[in-house]
């Protein structure tokens, strides 16, 4: 398919709550929408990056210049032979995986749509349905935070995750445990812990979670491999897991037992398949994370998740969680802790234009 056009769209979305982690405070989505075009398709794919540079070197800014200096000059007005096509385009720009995860879902949506399949299936998807859990953000008081899971609880989420931070860690989860002695539950740091003042994770062993995610600093598997020495509650990582060769090294020095995969983290579909492989190939379980992403982003984690090794609930809540409105139709919405899978062409939902108008900011057209 020879690439015509790609439009890219600066879009805020107001929350409808904000969201607290170790990191700050979010009240609004801010986002980067792509659009690639060629023969009366449009595939859609949507940049994670944020404002500020906090979970991510990545900004909104930084991700712009990239797609429009290097890597949308690179499909213009060429002719792919399919979306991986681009994986090999974009080798020599280092870096950048956000902005290349948002242009790389866009073309792997296009392709999907002018062959009629759904992007799922095309993946090798298995799932009709996935688990879905929620992240919840940080409380005020540990009453606030056991009314939270109390109200997320009783919508259905398969399993609930507690954002924890120094200060406000073990009070909490024990709260929630006593409250939900039989809950999936799980904790994410977010990297706020340091080896030198993990002692309450060490406490937190005594509550059956099945996981913690990310306590230690990005770059620091080593430390995180020593920290896990320390606990019988397996560590999972996040942010330190930017590519294939990220999770085997993780992998190998024992620094996880679980490995959360966000497709903008890692640079696009093409990474999230060999961190597939490397994880079956050594048995560790994988789960989609989200980050706080539209419906188009929402659609492609969907996606992601259908795939055999994501076994554990990921963080693909309803659309109507966070947002009054969303861009897309239908809505990706969970009943009971499961999210159907859209069985349409690509990723299975059709962006409303006119919505979108309303929550852009800024467009950026560029043609062949």
């Amino acid at each position: 398919m020879r690439i015509e056009k790609v439009v890219l769209r600066l879009v805020e979305m107001p929350l409808k709550f904000r969201f607290r982690t170790s990191f700050g405070e979010t009240a609004a989505k801010r986002f980067l929408l792509v659009e690639a075009v060629s023969e009366g398709f449009s595939g859609w794919g949507e940049c994670v990056a944020e404002d500020g540079p906090f979970y991510s070197p990545e900004t909104t800014d930084s991700a712009r210049s990239a797609l429009s200096r290097f890597l949308i000059p690179l499909v213009l007005g060429r002719d792919l032979a399919d979306a991986p096509a681009f994986d090999r385009l974009a080798e020599r720009v280092r870096g950048n995986r956000m902005a290349k995860g948002a242009l790389e879902a866009a073309l792997r949506d296009l392709f999907a749509r002018a062959d009629g399949v759904s992007l799922a299936r095309n993946l090798g998807g298995t799932r009709t349905a996935i688990e879905v859990g929620v992240s919840l953000g940080l409380q005020p008081t540990v009453e606030a935070t056991v009314e939270n899971v109390r109200r997320h609880v009783a919508q259905g989420y398969r399993r609930i995750k507690v954002k924890i931070e120094p200060g406000s860690d073990v009070d909490r989860v024990a709260a929630v445990r006593e409250a939900f002695p039989d809950l999936p539950l799980t904790v994410d740091a977010n990297a706020a812990y340091t080896l030198e003042t993990a002692g309450p994770l060490v406490a937190l062993d005594a509550f059956g979670l099945d996981y913690i995610e990310q306590p230690l600093h990005h770059e620091d598997l080593v430390d995180h491999a020593r920290l896990a020495g320390r606990l019988s509650t397996p560590i999972c990582l996040d942010e330190s897991i930017r590519s294939a060769s990220d999770a085997a090294a993780a992998i190998s020095l024992g620094a996880c037992r679980v490995l959360n995969v966000k497709l903008g983290r890692v640079g696009g579909y093409g990474e999230v398949l060999r961190i597939h492989e490397v994880a079956a190939a050594s048995g560790v379980p994988l789960w989609c994370g989200g980050m706080l992403e539209s419906g188009v982003g929402r659609a492609h984690n969907i996606a992601v998740a259908t795939l055999p090794g994501f076994t554990k609930p990921g963080d693909t809540a309803s659309s109507s969680r966070y947002f009054d409105e969303d861009i897309v139709e239908p809505r990706p919405e969970a009943a009971d802790g499961l999210m159907p899978v859209p069985g349409g062409p690509g990723i299975g939902v059709e962006v409303r234009r006119d919505v979108l108008a309303r929550f852009t900011l800024e467009t950026l057209e560029l043609p062949a």
